[in-house]
């Protein structure tokens, strides 16, 4: 389910878990399982931007001998 996630859909559950989080109103269960969720939404987020640095990387040409 949340490998068919986009960057950004990640990036706001992440958001939305860290919030969660900050509040400080979750039992000792919520929090370590929204620590959990938060993890999962990370490893997403760095994947989609390692994928998409990967296709826009511009790889330097070797220079033509002169």
């Amino acid at each position: 389910m949340s490998q068919d996630l986009t960057y950004e859909q990640a990036l706001e559950k992440l958001d939305e878990k860290l919030k969660l989080l900050e509040d400080g109103d979750l039992s000792l269960e919520g929090a370590l399982a929204a620590v959990e969720e938060a993890r999962i939404y990370l490893k997403v987020c760095t994947e989609r931007l390692e994928a998409a640095r990967k296709k826009i990387e511009v790889r330097a040409e070797p220079e033509a001998p002169e």
